[in-house]
């Protein structure tokens, strides 16, 4: 399968190569940062099958944690397009709004960090939910 996507004003494009290995509504507090205050609707991807095809994006970890996610986005249109959590690196985890079809996306299989969800968060009946990642 091959999945492709971009940010918004077209700057940075990526490829990913390979089946998804999960996809998921993500709760936590940094997430919602990212969002704007919703769950990021994620999916991830095996990285050896990830490339960006035009531009490059800008990369941001904060230097204040032992082991923090670097998040990668367009440096013109601020666009969060990916992240790279350094206890999964061998996934990729896409934005699910920066594909070019989200309908790739389908639905979650899962919600995680459900610690840190708000009350205006929403969940699917029946889906499973996690407080923190799953194996954590």
């Amino acid at each position: 399968m091959t999945i492709s996507g971009g940010c918004y004003c077209g700057a940075v494009r990526y490829e990913a190569q390979g089946e998804p290995l999960m996809r998921g509504l993500c709760h936590c507090r940094e997430c919602q940062y990212i969002t704007g205050g919703g769950a990021n609707v994620a999916m991830a991807v095996p990285a050896p099958g990830f490339s960006y095809s035009k531009g490059s994006p800008r990369a941001f970890a904060r230097d204040d944690l032992d082991s923090p996610v670097t998040r990668e986005f367009c440096a013109d249109c601020g666009t969060h397009l990916v992240s790279r959590p350094p206890a999964l690196p061998d996934m990729v985890i896409l934005k699910a709004g920066t594909l070019d079809d989200p309908a790739v996306y389908g639905a979650p299989e899962m919600a995680f960090y459900c610690c840190e969800k708000q009350p205006y968060h929403y969940l699917p009946d029946g889906l499973p939910t996690f407080e923190r990642f799953p194996g954590e």
